[in-house]
């Protein structure tokens, strides 16, 4: 390999690790994170491996997602003409940058993984994966600092960006603060919902595990963590996409959601969840009910603000507001200052409008469609008899059920619009390509080879 490959890789796979450092940005032409510099050194390194090579068709997956694109573009443009103040310029143009670096490292790194091999594809999906971990883990260690009085951010995060981040205080208990860690994403609720996806995707991959396999017990320690750092978020968006996307788990894996493999880590986390809430009564009760409580004013901000869906719909019905521009609109009705929607439908109404709305629907039935093909791939690698159907089945289902929690604990925020949700995609998408082509040049089984029996399964690759 090149020195030129490896620095392509190595900004790829730092794009992917760094997917969720949001708070890692600095206010440069509104604020720059540090996914958004990583992608632009990407997208360069790739432009300049691609000079003078002789192009290949490319496939229908990336022409598709660049149709895509551009239709996003075209409404965003056409709602460019809504705009009725520089302040509201400003957000569109904030908006439409953001779209650029994050739609652009999506059919960039769309176009490099696909055409790549399938052990790239499993270090790129551990890369992303283990930088969540990493956000967790350094939320636990954020939580812990503050506990002692100090600020983990005022070490690590602060001097890098000028920043003045910390964690985030909830309120207090009988004199005692309630924190909730925020990590690098910058809000609790981020977090929480953030972590649906290693908990989601990893989930079905580790029950397929065989019993001595070398990552079965390194993977029940992390999911049974994140599930632990879930819960320190006390974020209601976070648990609601756990559910939803575990609803779509329990379809395929009914049994294997009451076997012993499931069973010692969701004991493990219950242990320790009944020793702190025995030793912490008073405080565990209270927190609790401060957070399934439906009429406090955090709920009524969360529901109020469908409330001015229909509002806009009268006004701009097609095209809405323009891109960006709840918090413009939102600060003439109410005179608060940049207040995001807390929902991305929300916004995805206000800011495009109905054809915005009835695009963004299509491009989820579009990833659904992909997910759908890449569990025919599956079933079709493991009527060849192949191994790594054993890996590829419970990866599909496992972004499947990432993808509706995701989808679900957005109502109420604004994650799909961040660049880790574009790198989730990117990964959603390259499934059926990849691994299609396995399933393309096997032949189709004989039926004297379907009554054999099966081979012994092989370790995924790392």
């Amino acid at each position: 390999m090149s020195a030129r490959s490896r620095i392509t890789d190595g900004l790829f796979f730092a794009c992917l690790f760094c997917a969720t450092f949001e708070k890692v940005h600095w206010d440069v032409a509104g604020a720059i994170t540090l996914t958004d510099v990583l992608s632009i050194l990407f997208a360069l390194a790739y432009a300049a491996g691609r000079l003078g090579r002789r192009g290949r068709p490319a496939p229908r997956t990336e022409v598709i997602l660049l149709g895509f694109g551009l239709a996003f573009l075209l409404v965003y443009l056409v709602g460019f003409h809504n705009l009725d103040t520089h302040e509201a310029l400003t957000q569109w143009t904030k908006g439409v940058a953001k779209f650029f670096l994050h739609f652009g490292f999506l059919v960039i790194g769309l176009a490099y993984l696909t055409r790549r091999t399938e052990r790239f594809y499993w270090r790129s999906l551990a890369v992303f994966m283990a930088g969540i971990a990493a956000n967790a883990a350094y939320g636990v260690l954020q939580l812990a600092v503050a506990q002692a009085g100090g600020n983990l951010d005022d070490l690590f995060v602060n001097p890098l960006t000028g920043g003045a981040g910390k964690i985030n205080l909830y309120g207090q208990v009988g004199g005692t603060s309630v924190l909730r860690p925020n990590a690098l994403t910058g809000d609790p609720n981020h977090l929480g919902i953030v972590l649906c996806v290693p908990l989601l995707v990893l989930t079905p991959i580790y029950l397929r595990l065989e019993r001595r396999h070398r990552l079965r017990v390194p993977l029940g320690v992390l999911l049974a963590s994140l599930v632990l750092v879930e819960v320190t978020t006390l974020s209601r968006s976070g648990a609601l996409g756990l559910i939803a996307g575990f609803c779509v788990l329990v379809v395929p894996y009914s049994r294997k959601l009451v076997s012993w493999a499931a069973a010692w880590p969701l004991a493990s986390v219950a242990a320790v969840l009944a020793v702190v809430a025995y030793e912490k009564r008073h405080y565990v009760r209270t927190v609790f009910h401060a957070r399934v409580s439906t009429g406090n004013q955090s709920t009524s901000t969360h529901l109020g603000v469908y409330d001015f869906i229909p509002q806009i719909i009268h006004i701009h019905p097609l095209f809405g507001l323009g891109l960006n521009n709840f918090s413009v609109y939102y600060e003439l009705v109410t005179g608060k200052t940049n207040w995001g929607p807390h929902s991305f439908y929300v916004a995805l109404f206000v800011d495009t409008g109905l054809v915005g709305v009835a695009l963004f629907a299509l491009f989820l039935w579009y990833f659904f469609k992909r997910l759908a093909a890449a569990r025919a791939v599956g079933r079709a690698l493991a009527a060849q008899r192949d191994p790594v159907a054993a890996r590829v089945r419970p990866l599909a289902w496992g972004l499947t059920a990432a993808l509706v929690g995701t989808m679900a604990a957005n109502a109420f925020y604004l994650t799909m619009t961040f660049f880790y949700f574009y790198a989730f995609v990117l990964l959603l998408l390259a499934v059926p390509v990849v691994f299609g082509r396995r399933a393309a040049r096997n032949p189709a089984p004989t039926p004297e080879a379907r009554s054999m029996p099966p081979p012994a399964v092989a370790p995924a690759p790392a």
